[in-house]
């Protein structure tokens, strides 16, 4: 079984760009062989300072290999260029009219929950409810959500399990590391600031959360009147 999702970037200029990601529905990786090889996708190419992988395994850092064709199409993209985005998902069709940045962004986000680095594995059941062009506020409800049902789950099978957010807040500084290495690795690769700038905007994303998590996740506890 798959999960197929597909962009569609439309510019202003008549250029069109398509992306079609499949996905095993279970295991959430991707079912079409990842970009090729380049000397930017290197393991050891500003490698991050906590990747766990051994070069004599994974000579090419999985992330980086899942944007080669990301890079490759969308690289000589400006971050302010204006697009039309298309995102279509078996549950929904999603319109919107945004910066190529934003757009490469919420793309992006999909990618690299799904490609295979160890780091960003955690993010899969976001992956597999895939929200395009979230705003902050939902991406923090989706993220604690998606945590304390992870929670749930271990607590389950007899492992150790948190009420709190500690945890959460480590995978994502986790995610900084990566998003600050894979951010050299698109600079050198890329023609443009379009890619690198979405990158840029997931990781103040993974920079955000620490600080305002508590804080807005309090704002939200009048809606869970009920359940006090």
């Amino acid at each position: 079984m798959e999960l197929d999702i597909q962009y569609i970037f439309r510019f202003a200029d008549g250029r069109e760009a398509s992306f079609a990601i499949r996905l095993d529905a279970l295991r959430l990786e991707p079912v079409m062989p990842p970009g090729a090889e380049a000397e930017w996708t290197r393991l050891g190419f500003h490698r991050c300072t906590h990747c766990p992988l051994q070069e004599t395994e994974h000579p090419h850092c999985p992330l980086a290999r899942s944007l080669v064709g990301t890079v490759a199409l969308l690289g000589d993209v400006l971050s302010y260029d204006q697009v039309d985005a298309e995102v279509i998902t078996p549950e929904r069709r999603i319109l919107h009219h945004t910066s190529a940045q934003n757009a490469i962004s919420a793309m992006m986000g999909l990618i690299i929950a799904t490609s295979g680095c160890p780091h960003m594995a955690f993010f899969k059941p976001m992956a597999r409810f895939h929200l395009p062009f979230a705003t902050e506020e939902e991406t923090m409800y989706r993220a604690a959500s998606m945590y304390l049902l992870g929670q749930y789950f271990r607590q389950q099978q007899g492992l150790s399990a948190e009420m709190g957010f500690d945890g959460l807040l480590q995978l994502y500084h986790n995610v900084e590391i990566v998003n600050r290495a894979m951010a050299n690795r698109l600079r050198a690769a890329a023609r443009e600031d379009g890619t690198v700038n979405a990158l840029v905007l997931l990781d103040m994303y993974a920079k955000t959360l620490p600080v305002a998590v508590e804080e807005t996740l309090q704002e939200l506890r009048p809606l869970y009147t009920a359940y006090l």
